[in-house]
């Protein structure tokens, strides 16, 4: 007779005491979804909130899009360099100051910007679907508390 190999009951009580690990495993499940979705119009995280940001902020600067979401000035090079040669943004010289690049989407761009925010929602809406809506609105607020005091 040959016998299961059965995981053993693991004690994970110190880990799960602290916010690190929880907020890592949480974010774990969260984005495994997220890029399995994301799969179906070749778009990294990254870009997805790059692509994001400029949506809703035309002609923002790589300068502001670093700033507002902690990327490397020399890692925002290659990211816009792979969304423009896929015709989602374009560069334009800032008309008030000529040193500055302004971005912006192009109509390839806002329309899978469109298309990626939808399935960004589905998988929020599919890997927080135990909780209710008001865990998840308090759940958001006291992420937000904690990375922006670390800010």
């Amino acid at each position: 007779m040959v016998k299961k190999n059965v995981p053993k009951k693991l004690d994970l009580s110190y880990l799960e005491s602290l916010m690190g690990y929880n907020a890592r495993r949480a974010a774990l499940s969260i984005i495994e979804d997220f890029n399995i979705r994301m799969v179906e119009i070749q778009l990294k995280p990254v870009e997805f909130s790059v692509l994001s940001l400029i949506s809703r902020n035309p002609n923002i600067s790589a300068k502001e899009i670093c700033s507002a979401l902690f990327i490397l000035p020399p890692n925002i090079v290659s990211i816009l360099k792979s969304l423009e040669s896929r015709d989602l943004i374009s560069r334009q010289v800032d008309e008030k100051d000529k040193r500055q690049i302004a971005l912006s989407l192009t109509k390839n761009g806002k329309s899978l910007i469109k298309k990626a925010e939808k399935l960004a929602m589905q998988s929020d809406q599919l890997t927080t679907q135990h909780i209710t809506p008001s865990e998840r609105e308090q759940l958001i607020f006291l992420l937000k508390k904690i990375y922006q005091a670390a800010a």
